[in-house]
């Protein structure tokens, strides 16, 4: 078992006089080894307070560079750490925190030829990513290697929190049998996030993940909490294990990771593959030739007032669907909203209204911002 320093004992002591804790569970706590996937808005608090604990071992999933964007909510980083890795930033940020935990960077994509090896070293996997994809792969990995997924989301003022252990509950595909539609849902880039949410809901992960390490008190195994910002307020909703789940089921058909990204229609291209797509400089020279197609933002109105495309067409999508009267079926359009999302859903609505000469602008306002006219504002 680990033993501890005097400094350790006084940087724990508020644990160590608890009943529910003692030096065993500081013990337990030094021994746990907890994979965090994402180390962005509900990663920062997670790690931050997984460090503060004393988990021994923590390892963290990320790709990407801190952005300036990022700063509102992702309180790992600092103004200073924009264009780093965020592994390098959370790394030296834990290590300052609390220099005796062992944080285990792994840069990389999860895939479903890695993600067996990373999740077998871990004992605990909590999910804070961002993506239908990676809640699915990392559920999946978690049945198949025996190890509960402490699972988070966030939007807007929302947010969600249970802990999938198929051992003795539900998985995350009882609840969520299938992905929703690509563009169905918005990310937080496109319908934003009240930067205090994550901080929230991110603490609450690291609670379910002190639980499970000390056997303390009652997991949310078989449970959903459900979190409104707005309203303050917590509800409950019972979870039920599905007996014709793909992967806890009786007879499960997932044995193996599979591709999720063809499973949740985003591949890179795949859901747009059967759209006529548009690039932003593609735009640029036929705007420039005379033939260019009118681009329509199909962005909410407090979105157009931070920036837009010039000449661009305005029109909400929220209010698409009672102004398609507005529209010329027999002209070109380019759909635009923030990243592209949002256009896919429109095209498909338009297209379903009988408009055949459409294109999906790819990138959206925030491709144009950044690769055609840089004094744009980007957000």
């Amino acid at each position: 078992m680990p033993t501890f320093s005097n400094d350790e004992i006084l940087r724990y002591s508020r644990h160590l006089v608890m009943p529910e804790v003692t030096l065993a569970g500081q013990e337990r706590l030094k021994a746990a080894r907890v994979l965090c996937v994402g180390a962005g808005g509900l990663g920062s608090p997670l790690a931050l307070y997984l460090a503060a604990a004393g988990v021994g071992t923590l390892g963290l999933v990320d790709f990407d560079r801190v952005d300036l964007s990022n700063l509102q909510r992702q309180v790992l980083y600092a103004t200073g750490d924009v264009g780093r890795p965020k592994l390098e930033a959370a790394v030296e940020r834990l290590h300052a925190l609390n220099p005796q935990v062992r944080v285990v960077p792994h840069a990389l994509r999860l895939a479903s030829d890695n993600v067996m090896e990373l999740v077998h070293d871990y004992d605990i996997v909590a999910d804070g990513s961002d993506n239908f994809p990676t809640r699915y792969l990392v559920n999946d990995a978690c049945v198949l290697a025996g190890k509960p997924d402490v699972y988070a989301s966030i939007f807007r003022f929302e947010g969600q929190l249970s802990v999938f252990d198929a051992r003795r509950g539900p998985c995350y595909r009882c609840l969520f049998p299938e992905p929703p539609p690509p563009g169905l849902v918005p990310s937080c880039a496109d319908g934003g996030v009240l930067g205090v949410l994550p901080g929230i809901v991110g603490s609450l992960q690291a609670l379910e993940v002190l639980k499970l390490i000390l056997g303390s008190g009652e997991p949310l195994v078989g449970r959903l909490v459900l979190f409104d910002a707005l309203g303050l307020r917590l509800r409950e909703l019972a979870l039920r294990k599905d007996p014709a789940c793909a992967v806890c089921g009786a007879e499960p058909t997932v044995t193996a990771p599979i591709d999720y990204e063809a499973f949740c229609g985003q591949r890179g291209g795949a859901s747009r593959g059967e759209l006529p797509v548009l690039g932003v400089e593609a735009l640029l020279a036929q705007r420039e030739a005379g033939t260019a197609p009118e681009v329509l933002d199909v962005r909410e109105a407090h979105e157009l007032a931070i920036v837009r495309i010039p000449g661009a067409r305005t029109l909400p999508l929220s209010e698409l669907p009672a102004r398609l009267h507005e529209l010329d079926s027999a002209r070109d359009y380019a759909i635009a909203c923030h990243q592209g999302l949002r256009s896919i859903e429109a095209y498909y609505l338009l297209h379903k209204a009988g408009f055949r000469r459409l294109q999906v602008l790819e990138g959206g306002v925030d491709a144009w911002a950044e690769r055609i006219d840089p004094g744009l504002p980007r957000y």
